[in-house]
């Protein structure tokens, strides 16, 4: 490939415990403070109510919960990911869905070449919602894929209830 010419792709990196994960740019909307969150009766433990964001109602996904990993007192670094998900097969119906984190770290371009599929071991959390790993010098970066974080029968309760 041309020098200049190397594809990348570029990730908003946060953190659940001690593991980095990384969405894809395109896929975030914004990242918001936790606010005031309201229950909805009757939905999934891991969705845990919906918000108020400028006149948008989103529900909140406790990412934590999701991938049912140990739960953490909320604190200052804590943040809510607005991103779009697709509510039907053929993308067309999206809805906007918040996601619980312990914190957002940075923004990170990644060379594509540096992104591998996931080894069944590289995570202790269900690989279906997972889309790759970045291989940094340091560190890995285990790459999330928004549009898979719900099955869809969770996505015909949201609809339901949102």
């Amino acid at each position: 490939m041309p020098e200049g010419k190397i594809k990348e792709t570029q990730l908003v990196v946060f953190q659940l415990g001690t593991e980095e994960y990384g969405v894809p740019i395109t896929q975030v909307e914004e990242i918001i403070r936790i606010p005031e969150i309201t229950r909805i009766p009757n939905m999934p433990h891991f969705i845990e109510g919906v918000i108020n964001l400028r006149g948008r109602i989103i529900p909140i996904v406790d990412l934590r919960k999701r991938f049912k990993l140990e739960q953490k007192v909320r604190d200052e670094k804590s943040r809510i990911i607005i991103g779009e998900i697709t509510m039907s097969p053929d993308r067309q119906e999206t809805q906007s869905v918040g996601l619980i984190v312990d914190g957002v770290t940075e923004v990170l371009r990644i060379p594509q070449e540096l992104i591998e599929p996931i080894p069944p071991t590289i995570s202790y959390i269900d690989t279906r919602y997972l889309d790759g790993v970045a291989k940094l010098e340091k560190r890995l970066v285990i790459l999330l894929d928004l549009y898979k974080v719900l099955t869809e029968l969770e996505k015909e309760t949201l609809k339901e209830h949102v």
